[in-house]
């Protein structure tokens, strides 16, 4: 990530603490709301309006360029060898995705059927793996970078893969708070790649709503998950009927 790309996304997270949003920069700058949120998908700000933008903050240029350097030495994404340690362990892995989403000690005690004793051996290791770091009171500081993920093909998305993909989509999809969409098209290369780079700004904006929520009480929030995927794919059920032999062409796919 270029410095500019990551000095940007700082200021956003400094913006979602504060509880601005692209309406207040946009009234700070004398733009549209339109126009502020395209200056945040490119990433493309003058000095001039950055320095605007901290002013209303009460922040200092430096300060937020000290907050972008404390954010690139958060974890991105873990060693296959941490990531294994973790699936080995049902509690630990529990305790993880708790902590990674947010939670606090008191409510993954009393959510689940871990002693205190449990939990705080539990968050050792998760420091030890750099993943938290444990404070007094048994307060938890995530050290974890916006963009973490876990390592594609890794021994925990291979866990997900294989234990709870098939649940997942074990539903009609009807509810208020349930949807999905199947979208089936042809795309170039390029094409494809701007459709991926759309995807991760959505991942991204999922994650300031996770954050922006994080002060509700437990009981308001509950457990969400969102998948988003593509890939040049075609289904076995036309395999029949496909030309895949013939040369130099290449069979239409289907992207889910």
């Amino acid at each position: 990530m270029s410095q500019t790309s990551a000095l940007v996304d700082t200021l956003k997270r400094q913006l979602r603490a504060q509880g601005n949003t692209y309406a207040d920069v946009a009234r700070w700058l004398g733009l549209s709301e339109a126009s502020v949120k395209r200056l945040f998908a490119d990433k493309h700000f003058t000095l001039e309006r950055l320095e605007v933008i901290c002013d209303q903050l009460n922040l200092e240029f430096a300060e937020l360029v000290n907050a972008m350097q404390a954010d690139e030495q958060r974890v991105q994404e873990l060693s296959q060898a941490q990531e294994q340690r973790i699936v080995d362990d049902r509690e630990l892995f529990l305790v993880a995705v708790c902590v990674i989403n947010g939670y606090r000690f008191e409510e993954i005690h009393h959510q689940y059927r871990l002693s205190e004793a449990q939990c705080i051996r539990h968050l050792i290791t998760l420091e030890q793996l750099k993943l938290i770091e444990l404070l007094p009171d048994n307060r938890i500081r995530q050290r974890v970078a916006a963009n973490f993920r876990w390592r594609p093909g890794g021994p925990i998305q291979q866990f997900f893969q294989q234990h709870i993909a098939t649940e997942f989509f074990q539903s009609r999809f009807d509810r208020d708070t349930e949807k999905l969409m199947v979208l089936n098209g042809l795309l170039s290369q390029a094409g494809s790649a701007e459709w991926q780079q759309i995807m991760q700004r959505l991942g991204n904006e999922f994650h300031a709503l996770c954050e922006r929520e994080s002060s509700l009480p437990l009981h308001q929030r509950f457990g969400t998950t969102s998948v988003l995927a593509v890939r040049q794919w075609q289904s076995t059920l036309f395999k029949d009927v496909s030309r895949a032999s013939m040369p130099n062409k290449r069979s239409n796919e289907t992207s889910l």
